[in-house]
Protein backbone atom coordinates (compact mmCIF):
# COMPACT_ATOMS: atom_id res chain seq x y z
CA UNK A 1 0.00 0.00 0.00
CA UNK A 2 1.49 3.33 -0.76
CA UNK A 3 1.65 6.72 1.03
CA UNK A 4 -1.44 8.17 -1.18
CA UNK A 5 -3.53 5.40 -1.04
CA UNK A 6 -7.24 6.18 -1.97
CA UNK A 7 -6.09 10.20 -2.34
CA UNK A 8 -7.77 11.96 -4.80
CA UNK A 9 -5.17 14.45 -6.96
CA UNK A 10 -5.60 16.64 -9.63
CA UNK A 11 -2.20 17.71 -11.37
CA UNK A 12 -1.96 20.84 -14.02
CA UNK A 13 0.32 20.11 -16.86
CA UNK A 14 0.74 16.63 -16.41
CA UNK A 15 0.68 15.66 -20.09
CA UNK A 16 4.61 15.86 -19.95
CA UNK A 17 7.85 16.30 -18.10
CA UNK A 18 7.50 16.46 -14.36
CA UNK A 19 3.97 16.88 -14.58
CA UNK A 20 3.71 13.31 -15.85
CA UNK A 21 6.63 11.99 -13.47
CA UNK A 22 3.96 13.27 -10.59
CA UNK A 23 0.94 11.00 -12.23
CA UNK A 24 3.20 8.09 -12.65
CA UNK A 25 4.66 8.48 -9.11
CA UNK A 26 1.14 9.73 -7.64
CA UNK A 27 -0.54 6.15 -9.49
CA UNK A 28 2.46 4.17 -7.92
CA UNK A 29 1.70 5.48 -4.82
CA UNK A 30 -2.29 4.13 -4.96
CA UNK A 31 -3.67 7.68 -5.59
CA UNK A 32 -6.74 8.55 -7.77
CA UNK A 33 -5.15 11.10 -9.96
CA UNK A 34 -6.63 13.75 -12.30
CA UNK A 35 -5.17 16.07 -14.78
CA UNK A 36 -5.96 19.13 -16.28
CA UNK A 37 -3.33 19.46 -19.80
CA UNK A 38 -4.02 21.88 -22.56
CA UNK A 39 -2.47 20.34 -25.71
CA UNK A 40 -5.25 17.77 -27.17
CA UNK A 41 -2.30 15.62 -28.03
CA UNK A 42 -1.09 15.22 -24.33
CA UNK A 43 -4.38 14.34 -23.43
CA UNK A 44 -5.09 11.79 -25.89
CA UNK A 45 -1.67 10.12 -24.96
CA UNK A 46 -2.47 9.78 -21.44
CA UNK A 47 -6.02 8.17 -22.26
CA UNK A 48 -4.46 5.82 -24.41
CA UNK A 49 -1.20 5.02 -21.76
CA UNK A 50 -3.38 5.33 -18.52
CA UNK A 51 -6.52 4.54 -19.94
CA UNK A 52 -9.38 4.25 -16.99
CA UNK A 53 -6.92 5.18 -14.17
CA UNK A 54 -6.17 8.42 -14.68
CA UNK A 55 -8.66 11.49 -15.62
CA UNK A 56 -7.48 13.40 -18.35
CA UNK A 57 -9.43 16.79 -18.72
CA UNK A 58 -8.49 19.22 -21.64
CA UNK A 59 -8.44 22.71 -20.45
CA UNK A 60 -6.49 26.17 -20.00
CA UNK A 61 -5.02 26.79 -16.13
CA UNK A 62 -5.28 30.44 -17.23
CA UNK A 63 -9.23 30.11 -17.90
CA UNK A 64 -11.61 29.53 -14.47
CA UNK A 65 -14.11 27.56 -16.09
CA UNK A 66 -11.27 24.95 -17.19
CA UNK A 67 -10.00 24.50 -13.67
CA UNK A 68 -13.50 24.66 -11.99
CA UNK A 69 -14.22 22.13 -14.60
CA UNK A 70 -11.53 19.93 -13.90
CA UNK A 71 -12.49 20.02 -10.41
CA UNK A 72 -15.99 18.80 -10.65
CA UNK A 73 -14.63 15.90 -12.85
CA UNK A 74 -12.72 14.34 -10.51
CA UNK A 75 -14.90 14.92 -7.68
CA UNK A 76 -17.65 13.53 -9.67
CA UNK A 77 -14.97 10.45 -10.75
CA UNK A 78 -13.49 9.80 -7.47
CA UNK A 79 -15.84 11.26 -4.98
CA UNK A 80 -13.58 14.08 -3.43
CA UNK A 81 -10.58 15.65 -4.04
CA UNK A 82 -7.54 15.68 -1.69
CA UNK A 83 -4.47 17.28 -3.61
CA UNK A 84 -4.64 20.05 -5.69
CA UNK A 85 -0.71 20.38 -7.45
CA UNK A 86 -0.36 23.42 -9.65
CA UNK A 87 2.06 22.59 -11.76
CA UNK A 88 1.89 24.10 -15.11
CA UNK A 89 4.20 26.89 -16.37
CA UNK A 90 6.14 28.54 -18.81
CA UNK A 91 9.81 29.36 -19.10
CA UNK A 92 11.34 32.75 -20.92
CA UNK A 93 14.88 30.93 -21.84
CA UNK A 94 16.81 33.28 -20.03
CA UNK A 95 15.69 35.97 -21.49
CA UNK A 96 17.15 39.30 -19.94
CA UNK A 97 16.33 42.79 -19.52
CA UNK A 98 18.45 44.21 -22.34
CA UNK A 99 17.47 41.67 -24.71
CA UNK A 100 13.71 42.09 -24.86
CA UNK A 101 12.19 44.94 -26.75
CA UNK A 102 9.57 46.77 -24.54
CA UNK A 103 6.48 45.31 -26.49
CA UNK A 104 8.29 42.04 -26.05
CA UNK A 105 8.85 42.40 -22.63
CA UNK A 106 4.97 43.84 -21.47
CA UNK A 107 3.58 41.04 -24.00
CA UNK A 108 5.98 38.13 -22.93
CA UNK A 109 4.49 39.29 -18.79
CA UNK A 110 1.62 39.04 -19.49
CA UNK A 111 1.32 35.48 -21.19
CA UNK A 112 3.84 34.19 -18.77
CA UNK A 113 2.80 35.67 -15.59
CA UNK A 114 -1.20 34.70 -16.51
CA UNK A 115 0.30 30.65 -17.31
CA UNK A 116 3.08 30.86 -13.76
CA UNK A 117 0.88 32.73 -11.70
CA UNK A 118 -2.91 33.30 -12.30
CA UNK A 119 -3.17 29.58 -13.26
CA UNK A 120 -2.19 28.57 -9.95
CA UNK A 121 -4.63 31.31 -8.55
CA UNK A 122 -7.53 30.06 -10.63
CA UNK A 123 -6.64 26.71 -9.88
CA UNK A 124 -6.69 27.20 -5.88
CA UNK A 125 -9.99 29.09 -6.09
CA UNK A 126 -11.40 26.70 -8.01
CA UNK A 127 -9.85 23.79 -5.68
CA UNK A 128 -10.59 25.14 -2.45
CA UNK A 129 -14.34 24.46 -1.68
CA UNK A 130 -13.24 20.42 -2.25
CA UNK A 131 -10.17 20.75 -0.65
CA UNK A 132 -11.62 22.42 2.81
CA UNK A 133 -14.09 20.06 3.03
CA UNK A 134 -11.76 16.60 2.82
CA UNK A 135 -8.72 18.68 4.86
CA UNK A 136 -6.50 18.02 1.79
CA UNK A 137 -3.74 19.99 0.69
CA UNK A 138 -2.00 22.05 -2.12
CA UNK A 139 1.35 22.07 -3.86
CA UNK A 140 2.36 24.30 -6.38
CA UNK A 141 5.52 24.00 -8.10
CA UNK A 142 8.61 26.15 -8.02
CA UNK A 143 11.93 26.54 -9.26
CA UNK A 144 15.19 27.46 -8.00
CA UNK A 145 14.35 30.82 -9.65
CA UNK A 146 11.55 31.96 -6.62
CA UNK A 147 14.90 32.36 -4.12
CA UNK A 148 17.81 33.20 -6.61
CA UNK A 149 18.47 34.54 -9.70
CA UNK A 150 20.19 33.32 -12.61
CA UNK A 151 17.81 30.41 -13.64
CA UNK A 152 16.16 32.31 -15.77
CA UNK A 153 15.54 35.68 -16.98
CA UNK A 154 13.49 38.92 -15.13
CA UNK A 155 10.02 37.57 -15.87
CA UNK A 156 10.31 33.93 -14.83
CA UNK A 157 12.04 34.72 -11.97
CA UNK A 158 9.71 36.96 -10.81
CA UNK A 159 6.79 34.78 -11.47
CA UNK A 160 8.54 32.64 -9.39
CA UNK A 161 9.53 34.54 -6.64
CA UNK A 162 5.57 35.56 -6.94
CA UNK A 163 4.45 32.40 -6.13
CA UNK A 164 6.37 31.93 -2.91
CA UNK A 165 4.19 34.36 -1.91
CA UNK A 166 1.07 33.26 -2.97
CA UNK A 167 1.62 29.98 -1.29
CA UNK A 168 2.83 31.90 1.91
CA UNK A 169 -0.79 33.70 1.77
CA UNK A 170 -2.45 30.95 0.80
CA UNK A 171 -0.98 28.84 3.86
CA UNK A 172 -2.21 31.83 6.14
CA UNK A 173 -5.54 31.83 4.63
CA UNK A 174 -6.75 28.14 4.50
CA UNK A 175 -5.06 26.93 7.83
CA UNK A 176 -6.38 25.27 9.66
CA UNK A 177 -7.60 23.02 7.22
CA UNK A 178 -5.79 22.94 3.96
CA UNK A 179 -2.37 22.71 3.76
CA UNK A 180 -0.11 24.73 1.16
CA UNK A 181 3.58 24.20 0.42
CA UNK A 182 5.88 23.96 -2.65
CA UNK A 183 8.43 22.06 -4.00
CA UNK A 184 11.43 24.30 -6.18
CA UNK A 185 13.58 21.79 -8.31
CA UNK A 186 16.31 22.69 -10.80
CA UNK A 187 16.41 21.78 -14.23
CA UNK A 188 15.85 18.44 -15.95
CA UNK A 189 14.38 16.99 -19.29
CA UNK A 190 11.09 18.28 -20.01
CA UNK A 191 8.87 20.04 -22.11
CA UNK A 192 9.09 22.85 -20.76
CA UNK A 193 8.77 26.34 -23.75
CA UNK A 194 8.52 29.83 -23.37
CA UNK A 195 5.94 32.21 -24.00
CA UNK A 196 4.69 31.86 -27.54
CA UNK A 197 4.79 36.45 -27.96
CA UNK A 198 8.55 35.64 -27.30
CA UNK A 199 8.70 33.39 -30.17
CA UNK A 200 9.67 30.24 -27.70
CA UNK A 201 6.62 28.66 -28.10
CA UNK A 202 8.11 25.71 -29.57
CA UNK A 203 11.62 26.30 -27.87
CA UNK A 204 12.05 23.48 -25.33
CA UNK A 205 13.80 23.59 -22.11
CA UNK A 206 16.78 21.52 -23.62
CA UNK A 207 16.83 23.31 -27.14
CA UNK A 208 18.76 26.44 -25.31
CA UNK A 209 20.45 24.11 -22.37
CA UNK A 210 22.38 20.67 -22.10
CA UNK A 211 22.53 17.98 -19.50
CA UNK A 212 25.94 18.93 -19.23
CA UNK A 213 25.77 22.16 -18.80
CA UNK A 214 22.79 21.92 -16.37
CA UNK A 215 24.98 19.05 -14.56
CA UNK A 216 27.95 21.22 -14.13
CA UNK A 217 26.31 24.20 -11.94
CA UNK A 218 24.73 21.37 -9.48
CA UNK A 219 27.10 20.32 -6.61
CA UNK A 220 25.68 17.15 -6.70
CA UNK A 221 27.21 17.04 -10.32
CA UNK A 222 24.14 15.24 -12.26
CA UNK A 223 21.74 15.74 -14.62
CA UNK A 224 18.28 14.98 -12.94
CA UNK A 225 15.63 13.40 -14.61
CA UNK A 226 11.77 14.44 -14.02
CA UNK A 227 11.06 11.30 -11.61
CA UNK A 228 13.95 12.50 -9.33
CA UNK A 229 12.01 15.18 -8.01
CA UNK A 230 8.42 13.45 -6.98
CA UNK A 231 9.29 12.48 -3.58
CA UNK A 232 8.70 15.87 -1.97
CA UNK A 233 5.87 15.78 -3.36
CA UNK A 234 4.54 12.68 -1.93
CA UNK A 235 6.03 13.52 1.06
CA UNK A 236 4.05 16.80 0.94
CA UNK A 237 0.66 15.10 0.07
CA UNK A 238 0.84 12.37 2.43
CA UNK A 239 -1.57 12.20 5.49
CA UNK A 240 0.49 10.03 7.44
CA UNK A 241 4.02 12.34 6.73
CA UNK A 242 2.83 15.73 6.43
CA UNK A 243 0.53 16.77 9.50
CA UNK A 244 2.67 19.82 10.44
CA UNK A 245 4.20 21.26 7.09
CA UNK A 246 2.42 24.07 5.91
CA UNK A 247 4.24 27.52 3.85
CA UNK A 248 6.89 25.16 3.37
CA UNK A 249 9.14 25.27 0.15
CA UNK A 250 11.41 22.38 -0.23
CA UNK A 251 14.20 23.35 -2.28
CA UNK A 252 14.52 20.36 -4.78
CA UNK A 253 17.91 21.38 -6.50
CA UNK A 254 20.62 19.47 -6.02
CA UNK A 255 22.03 21.27 -3.39
CA UNK A 256 22.29 24.37 -6.25
CA UNK A 257 21.12 27.04 -3.10
CA UNK A 258 24.73 26.02 -1.09
CA UNK A 259 26.19 28.50 -3.72
CA UNK A 260 23.62 29.82 -6.11
CA UNK A 261 24.12 29.52 -10.07
CA UNK A 262 27.28 30.38 -11.02
CA UNK A 263 30.52 29.04 -12.65
CA UNK A 264 33.28 28.66 -9.63
CA UNK A 265 33.31 27.42 -6.97
CA UNK A 266 36.15 27.60 -4.07
CA UNK A 267 38.19 29.61 -6.74
CA UNK A 268 38.20 26.56 -8.84
CA UNK A 269 36.58 26.62 -12.26
CA UNK A 270 34.18 23.95 -12.61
Amino acid sequence: MGWLQDESILVTGGGSGLGLALVERFLQEGAQVSVLERVPEKVDALRQRFGDAVLAVQGDVTVYADNQRAVAAAVERFGKLDGFVGNAAIWDHGSSLLQLAPEALAQGFDELFAVNLKGYLLGAKAAAPALLESRGNMIFTLSNSAFYPGGGGPLYTASKHAAVGLIRQLAYELAPKVRVNGVGPCGMASDLRGPVSLGQGDLRIMDSRSPEAIASILPLQFFPQAADFTGPYVLLASRANNQVLSGVMIQADAGLGIRGIRHVAGGLEL
